[in-house]
């Protein structure tokens, strides 16, 4: 008896009705471990579960023997009380104003539980209140389908002549596990998302969509292109990577719709839009500026922050991650200034070894992209250099304002880049920025991928020319950063 108190104690509930979910910023975009399947062994397990739970858990016996624990959540005490069948007790508490749709972290409703009880009295009450007779558990499952699993006829058929509709089985995605035990962890439920049209989210990528209430950016693999083996291999390659990078400076994956159709990427929402559209904005950036947004980009493919207990992009193991398209339209800014990358996987390639790869077979190279690097344009094999080619070409582009080349059309630029080995010139004038910041740049865009600097090398030299700028008196308030002091720690 007092384990199971304990148990029912920790059901902690999602009433949306009386607002009794708060939860903090910082755990806006990560999973509940309550509602992981795999962590359920402190939730309270009522007689019978959800038709389409993937890990059935055991009844309990004598519960309808049991008095209610004290101090217990309103929504949980409406379940237990309709799972021990207590018509008087439901309704004493639907009088008292509790939502007869509150729902379980599970998304239970009482009626699904009385469903699966058999418990006819209690379901022809939940629904003269109102009970919505399609309510979905996580898992999809309907009260009028864990009726008809456990063989309640009666309730099943009470249910049917209300309109209830079993759920159908739905059209199966390229990535249906035949084992439920084995849905990811990051699997959503579809029905949380309410989608949007676009909005600061560049087009043909994100759409903008709500998840729980909050706002996060959703891309939506459409349903004909589901049976297109290309569509779906770089469907799952962005999402593997996705799934894999965790950094303060990379766009924070959400989840992922992979059970249903359409299929679908969630990750988190950055209403300040990309980097693109804010360089087409401002034009020009200050010296100082460039360093800290410089900083940002770089940071999240640098292997010092590994001290930090996380391996990412270019140092993960065993296998690194190159970016292939780094570019500003691929770069987000936060609503704090700060810039995530974005964009990993959206480029298919063969590892030929640990640290050397290929453009996939089939791959389209866009051949109007200036920050490509000559080796992909060229189709030949790279390691992770080519990210710092486009970082040396989004330095340039910062300082300068202007694409490469400009006003030449970026196939132009391109050809003259890759084909001939040429470099624009800089235009502003040597005095308005640290000479050692050009002779960065020089050598990221170097056409030999040997001279081109390491990421980590990179971020030291960075920090070298905030140091230098700081003594010497240049941009007096550039650098009194908050990140400035932890950065110098870890390098």
């Amino acid at each position: 008896m007092e384990g199971l108190a304990n148990q029912l104690k920790r059901g902690i509930s999602r009433q949306f009705s009386t607002g009794s979910l708060r939860r903090s910023f910082s755990r806006q975009f990560s999973r509940q471990s309550s509602l992981d399947p795999r962590r359920n062994n402190l939730r309270f397990s009522f007689g019978r579960q959800s038709s389409l739970d993937p890990i059935r858990r055991s009844p309990l016996h004598g519960h309808d023997e049991l008095s209610v624990p004290e101090n217990l959540d309103a929504t949980m005490h409406l379940l237990f009380l309709a799972c021990r069948g207590d018509v008087k007790g439901v309704e004493d508490l639907l009088n008292e104003g509790i939502d007869v749709n509150s729902i379980d972290l599970d998304g239970r409703t009482a009626l699904h539980i009385a469903a699966c009880e058999g418990h006819v009295e209690v379901v022809k009450l939940l629904l003269s209140r109102r009970a919505n007779i399609d309510a979905r558990d996580r898992w999809g499952s309907t009260a009028c389908a864990d009726a008809k699993y456990y063989g309640n006829v009666e309730v099943y058929n009470i249910l049917k002549a209300r309109g209830a509709k079993a759920p159908k089985t739905t059209r199966k995605t390229p990535m249906t596990v035949a084992n439920p035990r084995e849905i990811p962890e990051y699997e959503l439920n579809p029905l949380e998302l309410q989608v949007r049209k676009s909005d600061g989210i560049t087009k043909g990528m994100f759409q903008v969509a709500k998840w729980n209430g909050t706002k996060v950016a959703v891309k939506i693999l459409e349903k004909d292109r589901s049976a297109d083996p290309e569509s779906i291999n770089a469907f799952k390659h962005e999402l593997t990577l996705l799934e894999k990078v965790r950094h303060p400076n990379v766009i924070q994956f959400v989840g992922a719709v992979t059970q249903n159709l359409p299929m679908m990427i969630v990750a988190e929402y950055h209403s300040k839009g990309d980097l693109a559209s804010y360089l087409l904005k401002k034009g020009r950036l200050s010296p100082s500026k460039v360093l800290r947004f410089g900083l940002d980009i770089a940071r999240c493919m640098d292997r010092s922050f590994v001290i930090r207990g996380i391996n990412y992009l270019h140092e993960c193991k065993p296998d690194p991650i190159i970016h292939c398209d780094l570019k500003p339209k691929n770069i987000l800014l936060d609503n704090g200034g700060l810039l995530k990358v974005a964009g990993f996987g959206l480029i298919r390639v063969s590892n030929i070894s640990p640290d050397k790869a290929k453009l996939a077979p089939g791959t389209l190279i866009d051949h109007s992209n200036v920050y490509m690097a000559p080796e992909i344009y060229n189709d030949e094999i790279f390691d992770r250099s080519v990210d710092a080619y486009s970082f040396g070409v989004i330095l340039y582009e910062m300082l300068e304002g202007l694409q490469p080349f400009h006003p030449k059309t970026p196939e132009e630029a391109v050809k003259l880049m890759c084909l001939e080995k040429k470099r624009p010139p800089f235009k502003i004038k040597v005095r308005s920025y640290p000479p050692d910041l050009k002779e960065l740049i020089d050598e990221c865009w170097h056409s030999e991928p040997v001279v081109r600097p390491t990421f980590s090398e990179i971020i030291t030299r960075l920090d070298k020319v905030c140091c230098n700028c700081s003594k010497q008196g240049w941009w007096k308030d550039t650098f009194k950063l908050p990140w400035y002091g932890s950065l110098a720690l870890n390098l």
